[in-house]
């Protein structure tokens, strides 16, 4: 085989794949080979002459796999088919972009709404935070026992452990909740890690002891029996 043949590789126009597409990608919803197929197209004009033969050329799909990707674009709202006549008259088939920009910038706006809607839940003060957990607004009392706890050095991800396992035993107030911190602290947990840990061991030796009692259950002395 020829070099020459080679270096035309090293000839071939390159195209340009941004980043965002990628991040994006989860909402496209689409096979792998049609993402890669969209992401090519994206570097021609908003609206170029449809060529099947050189995509498939360009990038080794066969006819029929452009022909049903082109499909199956068009149907998902990213591409736009259109018929035209050109300068001499004869009709020509034309593939538009405008649909897969409209779509990318409604994925772009919700990405960002998401990402504010994030920002503002992880900026929420504690105060906020043990609020939402009971359901109503806490008074100021509250709010200076919420204050102590922080300037007692409990971190904020072992105050939210002690509201979860507070609301979870129905209860909506901060005595049981200080009650919780202070028996972690005399254990001294330091993190919801810690906690999960005494959790873990505490079920072990809960489930070894009812073994050992099943074992050593006298079957013969039952007064039921």
């Amino acid at each position: 085989m020829k070099i020459e043949k080679f270096m035309d590789l090293f000839k071939l126009k390159s195209f340009v794949v941004p980043l965002y597409l990628f991040q994006l990608r989860e909402k496209f919803s689409l096979p792998l080979e049609e993402f890669i197929f969209l992401v090519y197209l994206s570097n021609f004009d908003e609206k170029f002459i449809f060529n099947p033969a050189k995509l498939s050329s360009d990038l080794k799909f066969s006819l029929n796999d452009v022909m049903v990707y082109v499909d199956h674009l068009t149907e998902e709202g990213f591409l736009e088919m259109t018929v035209s006549k050109n300068e001499k008259g004869i009709m020509e088939e034309f593939i538009s972009l405008k649909p897969f920009y409209e779509k990318m910038s409604q994925f772009l706006i919700e990405d960002l709404v998401d990402t504010e809607k994030i920002q503002r839940q992880e900026k929420k003060s504690i105060y906020d935070k043990v609020s939402d957990g009971f359901a109503r607004p806490i008074s100021s009392i509250e709010r200076e026992i919420i204050g102590s706890w922080v300037e007692n050095g409990f971190s904020e991800e072992l105050i939210l452990a002690a509201l979860k396992e507070t609301v979870f035993n129905g209860v909506s107030n901060l005595r049981y909740m200080d009650k919780i911190l202070h028996e972690w602290n005399k254990k001294g947990y330091k993190t919801v890690s810690d906690v999960e840990i005494s959790k873990q061991k505490y079920q072990q030796e809960q489930r070894q002891k009812e073994k050992l009692e099943l074992f050593d259950y006298d079957w013969f002395d039952d007064d039921e029996s």
